[in-house]
């Protein structure tokens, strides 16, 4: 097994990380000492079947959760020290988050959705909408910015979810089954969007279970039973 080399430019490191979930009657462990680092610029698939402990290692990695045990350092900051008000920020600012269920307010339209960060992180209404232009037109809705995501296919809706996820400039982007609800070719395009990404510098750690999609990445993490059992780079 082969792992990213420890240096300080590390986006993600994570080490020993355990998480146990205490039912009252049981104790499940899902993560059994995960050994992570992440540099900037990776591209980064999470395979596994389900149960394997992708999703959990996921939340982790967007403070959406704790580890029982073990230490996580995001940015070369660690998490453990952070308040409730610095976690927030966290995941406003510094992660992008792209779910298979797309996650939008189906109410109000693709820039609307796409603003919303920027209206939480303070931005002025004309860098919001300059910035939200800039990432419709990155991801190829132009001209559906005003459309609700009911009038959206689902690989647009998941292309407005994308640039949802940029817009605060995020140290990584974390992306849970994006393509789970979408068919072949829609799923096929969602990945070569995120090879765009990828090229032009954004760091994206994808959970899947594909690993065809998988092998668009340029780097392969399998979990299985809460263990990283192969971590190796995508041959060319």
């Amino acid at each position: 097994m082969t792992t990213t080399p420890k240096t300080a430019s590390e986006i993600i490191h994570m080490e020993g990380i355990r998480k146990i979930y205490d039912t009252g009657k049981v104790k499940v462990e899902a993560l059994k000492g995960i050994d992570l680092a992440v540099a900037p610029g990776e591209f980064v698939a999470i395979v596994g079947p389900s149960g394997s402990g992708k999703s959990t290692l996921m939340n982790l990695i967007g403070c959406l959760d704790t580890p029982s045990e073990g230490r996580y350092r995001l940015g070369g900051e660690d998490v453990s020290k952070f308040t409730r008000d610095e976690l927030a920020d966290v995941r406003n600012r510094r992660v992008g988050f792209v779910f298979q269920g797309f996650n939008l307010l189906p109410q109000i339209s693709a820039f609307e959705n796409v603003e919303l960060p920027l209206l939480f992180g303070g931005v002025p209404p004309k860098k919001r909408r300059e910035r939200v232009e800039e990432l419709l037109s990155k991801v190829g809705l132009a001209d559906r910015m005003d459309h609700k995501p009911t009038e959206l296919s689902g690989g647009q809706m998941q292309r407005v979810a994308i640039a949802r996820a940029l817009a605060m400039k995020p140290d990584v982007v974390l992306a849970d089954e994006p393509t789970g609800n979408l068919d072949t070719s829609a799923g096929g395009d969602i990945m070569s969007l995120f090879t765009e990404l990828w090229q032009q510098g954004s760091t994206l750690v994808v959970i899947t279970h594909d690993m065809t999609l998988a092998r668009r990445a340029g780097r392969v993490v399998e979990i299985r039973d809460g263990h990283v059992v192969s971590d190796s780079a995508v041959a060319a």
